[in-house]
């Protein structure tokens, strides 16, 4: 199963509880009051995100965090990258050299190739996505409505 860590989704949902006051620098106390999380989780994951130039932090009295660009502008393999490094489906799609049948190995190229894929659209889902209600999902065609009569 191909899965994203636990902290990396708690850091989307601190960012998207940014992105909801986009204005407003929140203390990691009322992040964690926002986005229903623990203050140490928080507190854990802001680091990264700071380091990866997603969020600002002022130091203070008023201090906190904010978004460092706007929610448009951050897309989720940011974020993704931001947590866990590259993101690699095998580990031959990120470097080269680390496996014993990489020489002979027929598989290695595909593997790239959907490794790519999936960047790509974490590329085109934006922070700011995240934030709208899912939509509806169009009607399965396959589907056949059944309506009972009246006796």
């Amino acid at each position: 199963m191909l899965r994203v860590t636990k902290l990396t989704d708690y850091a989307t949902v601190v960012l998207t509880a940014l992105a909801a006051c986009p204005d407003d620098v929140l203390s990691a106390s009322e992040l964690a009051d926002r986005a229903g999380l623990e203050a140490p989780t928080v507190a854990k994951v802001l680091k990264p995100l700071a380091q990866a130039g997603l969020v600002e932090g002022f130091r203070g009295a008023n201090g906190g965090y904010r978004l460092a660009r706007p929610a448009d502008r951050i897309s989720l393999i940011e974020v993704v990258e931001a947590m866990e490094g590259p993101l690699g489906m095998t580990e031959c799609s990120v470097h080269a050299g680390n496996c014993t049948i990489e020489s002979q190995c027929g598989v290695r190229a595909n593997w790239r190739r959907i490794n790519d894929v999936v960047v790509a659209a974490l590329r085109e889902v934006t922070l700011a996505q995240m934030l709208a209600p899912p939509a509806t999902p169009p009607p399965d065609p396959k589907r056949i409505d059944l309506r009972l009569a009246n006796a």
